[in-house]
């Protein structure tokens, strides 16, 4: 009787929850935010039942809501205990006086190297003070030749080939190199300013790249408290220009994250000076490899090992980093036999959802973080790839690393409607921010914790209209009220 009775429930309340909510989603789009834009919107129970669907296969750009296509290959390909191994090597052992000619680094496409924005990793001057003593350790004292930076493992352009200008220069779009250093970028430090539209200056740099030249067109801004300076070079380019604005009400030193020039050859500078320091002399200057020597006839120094991919996995979605995107998308095409560049990136990303029966017909993709303006994507697939990762078996990896309205970034605008329903912990979201569009993608858990996937998508926004966030605490909602007959 009691199974009978389970059975019947269940049956009752599978059938209230199918119904379709496409009609309310179009009542609460009635609002101007959304008059003269291009959007989407799907929602799915992950067992497959559907919720609302309006334009699902309507090719929009996704922002930053395509790192839940990387992050889902990465995961995919990787597992969540794959740590990188960055690996230096002599060319031999040291001798009885501590000499070895040269001393290599091979690069392994590690992207937090030098960062501690993941548990456990060693920050820039961490890592550099580990290096010189494991390699004080290991018995050298003296290098006749080199340190080298081999940078094989990537090749093409370090930075995707449709991110514009005014990004370029700056972190989120720094550059992509098999051997990373510091998330491939540093801070310039500006002198404070209290009066408005005076022109700041750039007073130091973390790290410091070597050859570095700075003008500083940026001026202070006593109106608002928002950092609007961007730093305008390419790749490789050691001459920076800034522009814009930065408050003259400060909660600290000035500062600006800029794209290093060229991040393996700061590293190797930086490294050099460290062992010089502690009593290790170099006999020339650090230079670059592109093409990789026989390790397997070298002497193995010392490997690094990085924090597993579940934590790399949770700082690339929870904080959108794009750098963490840019390096995993590539080292999907190292995982299998290519070289690592942004198209044989974008290949394997593609062959992993072909081959998890996902359509493909309508992804343009020219990146793996969503900064270019050029991606394209649909709410279907991307609820389709959150719908696939609910079903592995590793799926937990991937929830966690989705920000929840508790964690800071944007979703801090989700809280204040949440807070009041104890319902905070039931959403998971990625959330896309870039010209025009805005985008919300991941998990809702209905009053029974079952379940849902969901894709919002707007482009040809108005530029700074919030309004678009009220329409998608709207439809969350609606979803955090499924089923609605279940009181």
């Amino acid at each position: 009787m009691k199974l009978f009775l389970s059975i019947f429930f269940f049956l009752t309340a599978a059938g209230a929850r199918a119904a379709d909510l496409t009609p309310q989603v179009r009542a609460l789009a009635d609002r101007t935010v959304l008059k003269g834009t291009s959007w989407a919107a799907v929602a799915v129970y992950t067992d497959g039942e559907p919720l609302f669907s309006k334009e699902p296969d309507l090719r929009l750009a996704p922002a930053s809501t395509l790192k839940l296509l990387t992050s889902a290959a990465v995961l995919d390909e990787f597992g969540p205990f794959y740590r990188f191994e960055t690996a230096l090597y002599t060319d031999t052992a040291p001798d009885e006086h501590g000499a070895v000619k040269n001393l290599y680094i091979r690069g392994a496409g590690d992207p937090t190297l030098g960062s501690d924005r993941v548990n456990g990793s060693l920050s820039w001057q961490e890592l550099l003070r580990q290096w010189s003593e494991e390699i004080r350790k290991a018995g050298v004292q003296r290098i006749t030749g080199r340190i080298y930076a081999d940078v094989s493992l990537f090749e093409g352009p370090s930075v995707p080939p449709k991110i514009n200008w005014q990004n370029m220069g700056n972190y989120f779009a720094a550059p992509a190199t098999a051997l990373a250093f510091n998330d491939n970028s540093f801070d310039i430090v500006f002198s404070p300013q209290p009066r408005h539209g005076a022109l700041l200056e750039a007073v130091s740099f973390s790290p410091s790249p070597k050859n570095l030249s700075v003008r500083s067109f940026v001026t202070a801004d006593a109106k608002n408290r928002r950092d609007n300076a961007y730093v305008y070079a390419a790749p490789g380019q050691y001459n920076l220009e800034i522009y814009g604005t930065l408050p003259t009400k400060d909660f600290g030193s000035l500062r600006v994250r800029a794209a290093l020039p060229e991040p393996p050859q700061t590293l190797i500078d930086l490294l050099t000076d460290r062992l010089k320091e502690d009593g290790v002399s170099v006999g020339q200057s650090p230079a670059l490899l592109y093409h990789a020597p026989d390790y397997a006839a070298m002497h193995l120094l010392y490997l690094h090992r990085s924090a597993p991919m579940k934590d790399i996995l949770e700082v690339l979605n929870k904080r959108s980093f794009n750098f963490y995107a840019e390096m995993l998308l590539r080292m999907l095409a190292v995982r299998n036999g290519e070289k690592g560049s942004t198209q044989a990136g974008v290949k394997r990303l593609t062959h992993f959802l072909g081959k998890n029966g996902i359509s493909t017909k309508n992804l343009v993709l020219y990146d793996g973080s969503g900064l270019s303006r050029d991606n394209q994507a649909t709410a279907q697939t991307l609820t389709d790839v959150l719908t696939l990762m609910s079903k592995r078996p590793d799926f937990d990896f991937y929830y966690r690393s989705l920000a929840t309205p508790r964690d800071r970034g944007d979703l801090l605008l989700l809280r204040r409607f949440l807070a009041p329903f104890k319902r905070t912990q039931d959403v998971r979201v990625k959330g896309g921010t870039i010209d025009g569009v805005k985008a919300q993608a991941g998990y809702v858990k209905d009053k029974n914790g079952r379940l849902i996937a969901f894709a919002f998508i707007a482009n040809n926004l108005l530029d700074k209209n919030e309004d678009i966030n009220r329409f998608y605490e709207e439809l969350i909602k609606l979803l955090l009220n499924q089923p609605e007959n279940n009181h």
